[in-house]
């Protein structure tokens, strides 16, 4: 059975730092990959930072030079630092997690549950 568990989230004022994580769990499944995106309710979900099986980075113009997007393929992990926070920042905060299968070698994707940021002024 596969899980990707979200965790990090919190209250934070202006200013401060949150660094979110997202989990894989899943037998025979090597991390490739990792986006993630916000969702404030009733708007829709954007993307806010990605990376790429071949290491480029890509970030949201909101949040260049604030957020960081990492993995740690050893411990199926991905990582978004958040620094600098502001009030526009407070959103539901997603994952999407690129995997490749080691005995099919096929490609799957998975969703983290949603952790929430709120970030106060």
């Amino acid at each position: 059975q596969v899980q990707v568990v979200a965790s990090g989230g919190g209250s934070v004022q202006a200013g401060g730092s949150l660094r979110l994580s997202c989990l894989l769990s899943g037998r025979g499944l090597r991390l490739t990959a990792a986006d993630w995106y916000r969702q404030v309710k009733g708007k829709e979900r954007e993307l806010v930072a990605a990376t790429a099986s071949d290491g480029d980075l890509n970030y949201a113009d909101s949040v260049q030079g604030r957020f960081t997007v990492s993995t740690d393929s050893a411990k199926n992990t991905a990582f978004l630092q958040m620094n600098s926070l502001k009030p526009e920042d407070t959103a539901a905060y997603y994952c999407k997690l690129s995997t490749l299968s080691v005995s099919d070698r096929r490609k799957y994707e998975y969703w983290g549950q949603g952790t929430q940021v709120t970030v106060s002024s």
